[in-house]
């Protein structure tokens, strides 16, 4: 396996880089739901207060946000396999640190390691099924990966839950150690080495200056609803901002750059991104906001609120990996054109939700008319960015797909929070209500997007 690539002739090695993709991305997307349900745990035993609470979660997505598309790149330049393969062995190794961790101040700095870890592995698992899958197949491999990865987030805190109860928060860390054991263990036996590049020079200050203005960005969106608008927060978005500007004119002059702008020329991957940023901003608001609307104002429970969006996976796994395989045959447009349109059109009609919602009637049609959209529109997506970067540049691709969604993310929550509290510290019915018409504009805008400028590969 040369240069990260192999063929797709091979598919006992497919199979199994397919299985090693979906356990090491399932630890990464488990932990980044999971330790939620177990911060009031975690403060019982390990004091820290609001502000260490805040910061487990916020450690791991900062290193997982600034440093993805450095990882991405590390892959086409190393091999995916043996970044992939460090990635899951770091996560794993983190994730015994997190477990003994004796304050909140040493877990913090353990849940970073976890994130840097994740930033490795996350891009070079797409990069693998890319390189070792072609055709409809990657399509279905893809929509597989996707599917899974839908269950991980919501059996997470599902899980966290009950083994809280049962034993302790420690050991939602430990369950990754298995997990990464068996992935090495698939990597070890059934994936061929690869040697990267030849003669490789790692663009260190694209490096630097990536890590820096997406940590700088990723942290002011992150610390926004706590702090507001003004003093730090200013100071590191706008810091970030100039950084990564630089980094962009970096990239257009450096011999061997990180992140070779050429690919932001080929136009399915420049669109595929600009509907990510609307797409996953609009989804990560959907969840946010709907989760707290049934925990605060209609009285569910977390484990009730978690099983209420159950249906949402379901459907998710049912679909993706058949509408991953109908798409790379058909071609990409009509699905990233009417599956946010769906799935828009759908968030719209939670804007008139009451708080005494009847669950089988008001809640779940459109929910399962939202899963459908989605299902409709992931793995085409995920495919169509790939595809249009190739095999060599998979995990850079994946990198810059994966920064675009998480920081589109943070950016709506922060902006469509502003909205949806109109000045308040609580979310109120109609807050609510105003927080799922911009969802509803903002995910429907990808699907315009899709339709306007994507065009099926001949």
């Amino acid at each position: 396996m040369s240069g990260g690539a192999a063929t797709a002739t091979e598919p006992r090695v497919a199979r199994f880089a397919l299985l090693a993709a979906i356990l090491g991305s399932a630890m990464v997307f488990v932990d980044g739901t999971v330790v939620n349900v177990a911060l009031p745990a975690i403060q019982r035993d390990l004091g820290g207060g609001l502000a260490g609470q805040q910061w487990v979660v916020d450690a791991y997505l900062l290193t997982l946000g600034s440093l993805i598309l450095v990882g991405g790149s590390l892959g086409d330049l190393f091999g995916q396999v043996r970044v992939f393969a460090i990635g899951v062995a770091c996560f794993g190794a983190a994730s015994v640190l997190c477990a003994a961790a004796p304050g909140s101040t040493t877990l913090i700095a353990f849940r970073g390691v976890q994130g840097i870890a994740g930033a490795l592995l996350t891009p070079a698992s797409l990069a693998l099924i890319t390189t070792l899958f072609a055709g409809a197949e990657r399509g279905a491999a893809i929509g597989t990966w996707t599917a899974w990865a839908g269950i991980s987030t919501v059996i997470g805190p599902l899980l966290g839950g009950w083994l809280i109860g049962v034993w302790s928060w420690r050991v939602i860390f430990l369950l990754n150690v298995p997990v990464a054991l068996a992935t090495l263990g698939i990597v070890l036996v059934a994936l061929p080495r690869d040697r990267g590049r030849e003669r490789v020079r790692l663009d260190l200050a694209g490096a630097a200056l990536c890590a820096f203005g997406l940590g700088a960005v990723v942290f002011g969106f992150i610390e926004q609803p706590r702090l507001g608008w003004g003093g730090g927060v200013a100071a590191a978005l706008t810091s970030g901002v100039a950084a990564l500007a630089a980094f962009v004119v970096r990239e257009a002059t450096a011999p061997h750059a990180m992140l070779p702008l050429r690919l932001f020329r080929r136009r399915n991957f420049s669109v595929t991104n600009i509907e990510t940023l609307a797409v996953y901003g609009g989804l990560s608001t959907w969840g946010f906001f709907l989760v707290l609307f049934l925990q605060q104002l209609s009285g569910y429970s977390p484990f009730e609120a978690g099983l209420a969006m159950l249906p949402v996976t379901i459907v998710l796994f049912a679909l993706s990996r058949l509408v991953g395989r109908v798409s790379a045959r058909l071609g990409p447009r009509a699905f990233m054109a009417s599956g946010p349109l769906l799935a828009g059109a759908s968030v719209l009609v939670l804007a008139r939700l009451p708080a005494g919602l009847d669950y089988w009637t008001e809640l779940l049609p459109p929910l399962l008319g939202f899963a459908v959209g989605l299902a409709l529109t992931v793995a085409p997506l995920t495919t169509t960015v790939l595809s249009d970067a190739g095999p060599a540049d998979a995990g850079i691709a994946s990198g810059v797909n994966n920064a675009v969604a998480r920081v589109g993310g943070l950016v709506a929550i922060a902006a469509v929070g502003v909205a949806a509290s109109g000045g308040g510290d609580r979310l109120t019915v109609h807050g609510f209500h105003r927080a799922m018409l911009i969802t509803g504009g903002l995910i429907a805008l990808g699907g315009a997007i899709g339709a306007a400028g994507i065009r099926n590969p001949r």
